[in-house]
């Protein structure tokens, strides 16, 4: 008999041990282990739920830990006003050498507006959205309005999960912080009197920072990653089938679009970024453009871009070397690349079908969300049969089909018209510009389609 005892004891110490050890970041009392940065919105705690309210002509308010989290899962349940924005910030910082003490780092969204965004990711007071749910329409549907929400953040390694009632709404891969405190938004409002008082509530809020790998969500892939970490491939990537094209350091694969070799100036592989060197502005007149080797036929190509004040370049798909061996650049569909504010190339065309992240002199871009001058920037080209896509930080700029009466007539009234069966044929290489400015270039990734 006391065999059996024995046995169960240490049966119910192995149950009890292999429990997650969730550490509670909130008594339901006071703000204990919490401390207010930035703005002026109040904090409370009200019938054990931890309150934030917004005032007029503050700043983004932030409650946040006094301590940092580097891997960690995190839940809490929250309810808010149907007109207020807020969200949780991770692994974020306030430092005198940013912004003055900003507040910057990962939010995990709260949106109740139309859009329906929460539990998306946004890099506050820095590079902006990292994960709107444009993609995620199971997502977008999780939020339930005037109700208690239930949010799961996962963040390990440079991965960062977010689940809402228990549905996924966001996957990312980012290696720019990796450690900071948590903290609770109340968005500003300015001097809007309509919502002051409006508010937030959270609860139920909890840690675990011990064997996080042994808890972490099975991945399903059922949801877009979107991975930041330059020139390399996720795991979840390579099982889809994504492909480097540009190893990040070496020429392999590419070639000038007039030459069969890769141009010795006029480009520089540095740091992991392909780099389009400033040479006056002229089209194709220092190391020219380059193409890759192989040509693509349906396919999913991602890329980030940088462009200095004043810059134009462009990706290329469809292209033909052949078509055209005199000056200027290769033919084909073009992706814009521009500072539409000081390149004179914006204002020509026809109603901006010139600007950035448009079909250049084609299409004009919509719903275009810019990061700016001097930042990374992320676009994504989608060819599938005659569809094709220009996707912008995560948002679809261009959507048309090609090799139809519209198409033609598109064409017809633009400087292609002058090439025939333009962008018609069924396959073509990648190009990326060289229009006499600094570009900068870098973890190109392409997946093909079938």
């Amino acid at each position: 008999m006391k065999i059996k005892i024995c046995l169960f004891i240490i049966a119910l110490s192995m149950v009890a041990n292999a429990q997650p050890k969730w550490e509670n970041l909130f008594n339901g009392k006071d703000l204990t282990g919490w401390k207010q940065i930035n703005g002026n919105a109040k904090y409370s705690v009200v019938n054990n739920m931890l309150v934030g309210e917004s005032v007029l002509n503050s700043p983004n308010s932030f409650l946040a830990t006094e301590k940092n989290y580097s891997d960690f899962i995190l839940e809490l349940e929250f309810k808010v006003d149907p007109q207020m924005n807020s969200g949780m910030q991770i692994r974020s910082e306030s430092r005198s050498d940013f912004k003055n003490g900003r507040v910057h780092g990962y939010q995990v969204e709260i949106d109740p507006s139309p859009r329906c965004w929460t539990g998306g990711i946004y890099d506050e007071a820095r590079r902006g959205w990292l994960y709107p749910l444009t993609e995620n329409q199971v997502g977008q549907k999780a939020f339930k309005q005037n109700q208690w929400n239930k949010v799961r953040i996962e963040a390990y390694g440079s991965s960062i999960r977010t689940w809402v009632n228990g549905i996924p709404c966001a996957d990312i891969i980012d290696d720019m912080t990796k450690e900071g405190f948590i903290a609770l938004q109340v968005h500003d409002i300015g001097n809007d009197k309509n919502k002051e008082g409006i508010k937030v509530e959270w609860k139920n809020i909890r840690i675990l920072t011990v064997d996080v790998a042994k808890n972490l969500t099975k991945n399903k892939n059922t949801i877009p990653q979107y991975n930041y970490v330059p020139n390399i491939l996720s795991e979840k990537e390579i099982k889809e089938g994504w492909k480097l094209l540009w190893d990040g350091k070496t020429t392999e694969g590419w070639h000038g679009a007039k030459i069969d070799k890769f141009p010795e100036n006029g480009w520089e592989l540095k740091d992991g970024i392909l780099k389009v060197m400033k040479s006056g502005g002229a089209e194709s007149r220092n190391g020219g453009d380059i193409i890759t080797s192989k040509k693509y036929k349906n396919f999913e190509l991602r890329a980030e871009f940088l462009i200095t004040e004043g810059a134009n370049s462009g990706i290329k798909y469809f292209v033909d070397p052949d078509l055209n061996k005199g000056e200027g650049s290769a033919i084909g569909c073009e992706y814009q690349i521009l500072d539409d504010e000081k390149h004179p190339d914006a204002k020509l065309g026809v109603a901006g079908n010139r600007t950035c992240a448009g079909l250049y002199d084609l299409i004009a871009p919509i719903n275009k969300r810019f990061n700016g001058i001097g930042i990374w920037n992320n676009a994504k080209i989608v060819v599938n049969g005659n569809h094709v896509e220009h996707w912008l930080n995560g948002f679809k700029t261009v959507e048309y089909k090609r090799s139809n009466q519209m198409w033609r007539a598109l064409v017809s009234n633009s400087k292609y018209k002058v090439w025939p069966n333009f962008g018609e044929g069924s396959e073509g290489h990648i190009l990326l510009q060289d229009h006499g400015d600094e570009v900068w270039f870098r973890s190109i990734k392409i997946k093909e389609l079938k």
